[in-house]
C-alpha cells in the first residue's frame, strides 16, 4: 500500500496529512454533548430513517461479531446489539474520546450489557487479527478519515469471508435543482444552527465542507473494489443526499 501522502483536506482548507486527526478531534470534542440533538435538528429527524435502512440492509443474524467504526453515540450499535443477541458482539469504537464517552454512558442507560463492548480505535489501524467480524460498519464517519483508502483496506482485512461492510455517508444529490437547495442549506442555515445550538457555528460549517470533498457514490464504489470488495451496491436516501455503500468478502 502506498504511504500516506504528506497533506490533505480538512473541509477546505489543506492540511498536513498528520494534523487532521487532531483538526477533527477538536471538532467532536467541541460538539459530543450536543451531538445527538443537533443531528435531529440538522436532518429534522430523517437521520433515524437512514439508519435504520442500514441496518435492515445489514443483514445481522444472533451470534454475529460486529465492529462499528466512529460509532458516535451508538445509534448503530444499540440495534445491533438487540440483534445479534446474548452469543453475538459489537464492538462499539471511536477515535474520538469524547464521543465514545457520550455513546458509552447512553449505552448504559439503554441496558446494554454483556454483549457490547467498547474502544478507542482508528479506522485507519485497526488492532484486530484478521477474519474477525462478520459485518464492519461506518456511519457519517469515513468522510473524517485522513487515508480513505487504508481505512478500507482495514475493514477488508478484519471481515471474515462472507462477511460484509456498510458505508453510510453523506453523497452528492442527484438533480441540481436538489443540490443547490442543499447548498444554500449547508452553507447558511446550518452554520447558524450549529452556533445557536451547539455554540459552535466553525464545526458545522467544516461538516458542509468535508461532504462537499468527500467522494461521490461511484467514487466511493470504486474504493471499496480497489480494497477487494466484491458485489458493491449503492443505495441512495433522500435524493442522493445519503448514500449506503455495501460490499462483501468473498
Amino acid at each position: 500500500m502506498a504511504d500516506k501522502p504528506h497533506s490533505t483536506h480538512f473541509g477546505y482548507r489543506t492540511v498536513d496529512s498528520e494534523a487532521k486527526a487532531g483538526l477533527v478531534r477538536g471538532v467532536f470534542d467541541s460538539v459530543a454533548s450536543k451531538y445527538d440533538l443537533m443531528n435531529d435538528l440538522m436532518s429534522f429527524g430523517v437521520h433515524r430513517l437512514w439508519k435504520r435502512f442500514a441496518v435492515e440492509l445489514a443483514g445481522v443474524r444472533p451470534g454475529q461479531r460486529v465492529l462499528d467504526l466512529a460509532s458516535g453515540t451508538g445509534d448503530l450499535a444499540d440495534r445491533f446489539a438487540d440483534l445479534v443477541g446474548p452469543q453475538g458482539l459489537v464492538l462499539m469504537t471511536d477515535i474520538n474520546a469524547a464521543m465514545l464517552g457520550v455513546g458509552r454512558d447512553r449505552m448504559t442507560d439503554r441496558g446494554h450489557a454483556g454483549n457490547l463492548d467498547y474502544a478507542q480505535v482508528d479506522a485507519e489501524s485497526l488492532p484486530f487479527p484478521d477474519d474477525t467480524f462478520d459485518l464492519v460498519t461506518i456511519a457519517f464517519g469515513l468522510r473524517n478519515v485522513t487515508d480513505k483508502d487504508r481505512a478500507l483496506h482495514a475493514m477488508y482485512n478484519a471481515l471474515r469471508p462472507g462477511g460484509r461492510v456498510l458505508v453510510l455517508e453523506f453523497s452528492k444529490p442527484l438533480s441540481k435543482p436538489l443540490g443547490k437547495l442543499y447548498d444554500l442549506y449547508s452553507f447558511h442555515i446550518l452554520p447558524h444552527m450549529g452556533d445557536v445550538v451547539a455554540r459552535d457555528a466553525d464545526s458545522y460549517r467544516y461538516l458542509a465542507e468535508s461532504i462537499r470533498m468527500h467522494p461521490d457514490q461511484d467514487a466511493l464504489k470504486g474504493m471499496l473494489e480497489n480494497a477487494g470488495f466484491e458485489r458493491c451496491d449503492v443505495h441512495n436516501l433522500t435524493g442522493g443526499i445519503v448514500a449506503v455503500h455495501r460490499g462483501f468478502k468473498l
